[in-house]
């Protein structure tokens, strides 16, 4: 650090602390979160720390520093992990060709508990779902009694917690379902459902996925009231119990005689061990390949958080990506575009 004034010597050490933590944030996909539990709530922490460290690359580069490589060769041994946080194109748009569409939407229970400071909360999703006509529709946290898309499609199928309770996941379709069931995950109330559609010729597999969920707050304020150490302890016992989840809905996909497509409300990022061990090589993320910006999918404070995703078997082309910014949820809606 010659050469240094005091001033650039600390911020050479916090671009030490920052790149530090940006090279075991990219591991941490490879690693069960079981093994390094609170190690690995870092994970969700990527994209602000891809931000900080690129900061630090220009403030270096601004004044003619050689610790400027430093930061580079952090943020070139992560250049694959950019099209997961930020995609620089703009959005596919669907042509006029033939195609069906899937949405996947957390409708945080159509407003039950008021969160959302506004009424009619079902009536604006419902309006807002005919507008987009989605061919799937796949529903994370729904609840029966305020439900008012059910009338809008041909076929569906719902899966509550119990046979008595309201709250579930649902599948609704243009399409004929010959098929239905529940992946029940044996670590929580949460549950994952799929459907067999048949679409033209072919019979598809869809997968609506909720797994253990963050318990986050939109307000950044609540999160510091709860305080770091009990906050990093809670997440990263979720994620243990996503790992659960995880496996238990892999093993179950790979039964699959039919091609597959995922919808998920994973609780978790692209960075993530349980995103990274369902996608695999075997399946494509739809905002990798026709999204744009951030793609930002839970309505967090000041951080783009994406833990909503479609996947889809590689075999079947991506037409198109729309993430939406309708906020009638804590989540916002996502839709993507597929032919056969």
């Amino acid at each position: 650090m010659k050469g240094l004034n005091v001033l650039d010597k600390f911020i050479f050490f916090l671009n030490i602390c920052f790149a530090l933590a940006l090279l075991t944030a990219y591991f941490l996909p490879y690693i069960p979160p079981k093994t390094f539990p609170t190690l690995s709530v870092l994970s969700l922490g990527i994209g602000p720390l891809l931000i900080v460290n690129f900061l630090f690359f220009l403030y270096w580069l601004f004044k003619v520093r050689r610790q400027l490589f430093m930061s580079l060769l952090i943020l070139l041994i992560g250049f694959a992990n950019l099209s997961s946080f930020y995609k620089f194109s703009e959005s596919k748009k669907v042509g006029d060709e033939e195609h069906f569409s899937v949405m996947s939407y957390n409708v945080k229970s159509f407003n039950r508990y008021n969160w959302i400071d506004a009424e009619n909360i079902s009536d604006s999703i419902a309006h807002f779902i005919a507008q987009e006509q989605p061919d799937i529709l796949a529903v994370q946290e729904y609840f029966s009694e305020s439900s008012k898309i059910d009338r809008a499609f041909k076929y569906k199928y719902i899966k509550t917690k119990t046979n008595n309770s309201r709250f579930g996941q649902a599948f609704f379709s243009e399409y004929p379902i010959i098929n239905s069931g529940s992946v029940d995950f044996e670590s929580a109330g949460n549950n994952a459902i799929f459907i067999d559609v048949v679409y033209k010729k072919d019979t598809l597999r869809f997968y609506n996925a909720h797994l253990e969920s963050l318990r986050l707050k939109p307000n950044v304020k609540d999160l510091q009231e709860e305080g770091s150490e009990r906050l990093l302890g809670r997440v990263g016992g979720t994620f243990k119990v996503q790992q659960d989840q995880m496996e238990q809905l892999k093993a179950h996909i790979e039964t699959s005689p039919y091609k597959v497509i995922i919808c998920s409300d994973l609780n978790n990022s692209a960075f993530s061990y349980v995103y990274r061990a369902i996608k695999g090589n075997t399946y494509k993320d739809a905002f990798k390949l026709a999204g744009n910006g951030f793609g930002k999918s839970f309505d967090l404070d000041f951080f783009p958080l994406r833990i909503d995703f479609i996947l889809s078997d590689k075999t079947i082309p991506i037409k198109g990506f729309t993430t939406y910014t309708k906020k009638f949820s804590d989540h916002f809606p996502i839709k993507a575009d597929f032919s056969l």
